[in-house]
């Protein structure tokens, strides 16, 4: 399981910026206007062979204007609760402000390692400003340009160094599959897992997590053998007044990042809503196997088949372009194929350990490029020579050899994998599809 850091400062001092540097990516919109930020965002990043997930949060304001404040705040909180480090961000070039100092007070409270960033050092002699905020009790300033990236290496070398480098790694069988229980606020998520352990508990087990959000338990009844992981029950409430919506998500970040295999769940009676397109995404993210899980199926009034299907369509489409992953209609109150669910899950999990063999991939595969191959760029044409299986790898990955993969587009690349997907059984797991040059 990955670390959890957290970007925190009052508005517009460049947490956007500083998350799109750190993420080298430009998910985060980015403006002169305060108070820009109001969504949360995450990201994955990677320095010295360490990877972390960064979580970008809104500013951090008192007694203004916006009407979203209490909102955002509440989601600050959740972000610092969860968080296994802080960078909270400042301006070096407006100075220690007042909002600094209540929000550096809010932050010593929590007990969290905080590191400064004294952002906009857009050089050195700037960065000799940071001093003064060593006036917030916190530690040492680090200077750094979000826009240029000065000073960011020196900062992520101090942040990894503070990491937990054996986060997440517990006594358990790795041979065992892992699957997790995810989804938005009342989709049914506790409904499921006392649904599975409701009976004969003395056969499960307990293996506490390293961290206090997560749970393992052995689940071995029915003939099944599996680790069942979920957040319900174990975090104390009282601490933060969190915003549900948000709690959901940064609580799967966890959950998922520990997963083989990720149960979405979906509530009938709402349908799939834009909270649901966020935890896929971070499903995605993670490349692990997905099983959805439509839930509180018994509660709909039409249950005709056209109306499933219909349902079925829909998933797929907000899903696209992954539509190869199993979908279940059920109910966790009434334990309607919930053991089915578990089948299902068993099946992706073993999907994600296939492997075929060299000889077999060039004698299904080359045929099909061949009948329909690349199209040519600048009147060269593209040939597929050879291809082989990764091995030991998190899913199943392939590399096709070929003169110009340079020349090789994303389209031709779904082409290949939805043509590998109708040879062999690869539901509900990613799978990697790679051009090298021979």
């Amino acid at each position: 399981m990955n670390n959890l850091v957290a970007i925190v400062g009052r508005p517009n001092v460049g947490k956007s910026t500083l998350f799109n540097r750190l993420t080298q990516s430009r998910k985060a919109i980015v403006t002169d206007i305060s108070g820009t930020t109001r969504d949360r965002l995450y990201g994955k990043v990677t320095w010295n062979g360490l990877e972390f997930s960064l979580v970008d949060t809104g500013g951090w304001v008192v007694n203004s204007d916006d009407v979203l404040e209490d909102e955002i705040n509440k989601q600050v909180k959740v972000a610092i609760e969860e968080a296994d480090i802080i960078l909270f961000v400042a301006d070096v070039m407006s100075g220690l402000t007042d909002l600094d100092t209540t929000a550096a007070q809010m932050l010593r409270r929590s007990g969290k390692p905080v590191i400064v960033v004294a952002n906009k050092a857009d050089n050195h002699q700037i960065g000799y400003q940071s001093a003064e905020f060593y006036a917030l009790g916190l530690g040492d300033p680090f200077a750094v340009s979000s826009i240029n990236g000065l000073g960011t290496g020196d900062l992520l070398d101090h942040l990894v160094s503070k990491l937990n480098r054996d986060k997440g790694v517990e006594e358990l069988d790795k041979d065992t599959p892992k699957f997790a229980v995810v989804g938005r606020p009342n989709a049914g998520k506790s409904s499921l897992v006392n649904a599975l352990l409701g009976e004969e508990r003395n056969i499960v087990t307990d293996v506490a997590g390293t961290t206090r959000d997560s749970i393992h338990t052995h689940y071995t009844k029915f003939g099944m053998d599996f680790y069942l992981i979920d957040t319900a029950g174990i975090r104390k409430k009282g601490k933060v007044d969190e915003d549900l919506e948000y709690y959901s998500v940064i609580r799967s970040i966890r959950v998922i990042e520990e997963a083989d295999v990720c149960i979405l769940m979906i509530d009938a009676t709402r349908g799939i809503e834009s909270q649901d397109l966020n935890i896929f995404s971070l499903i995605q993210k993670n490349s692990k196997g997905l099983v959805v899980f439509v839930n509180k199926w018994d509660t709909v009034e039409d249950k005709s088949k056209e109306a499933l299907k219909y349902f079925e369509d829909v998933i797929r489409y907000r899903l696209a372009p992954f539509r190869d992953f199993p979908i279940l209609f059920g109910s966790a109150t009434t334990k309607q194929r919930i053991l089915k669910l578990m089948d299902v899950a068993k099946e992706v999990y073993l999907n994600r350990k296939n492997r075929i063999s060299t000889s077999v991939l060039n004698e299904e595969m080359l045929p099909i490029i061949a009948a329909t191959p690349p199209p040519s760029n600048k009147g060269k044409y593209i040939k597929v020579k050879y291809i082989t299986q990764l091995r030991d790898t998190q899913v199943p990955s392939f590399v096709f050899f070929c003169n110009l993969p340079q020349y090789i587009k994303e389209p031709y690349k779904r082409f290949v994998e939805n043509k590998m997907r109708e040879k062999w059984n690869f539901t509900g797991t990613p799978i990697n599809v790679f051009f090298r040059e021979k």
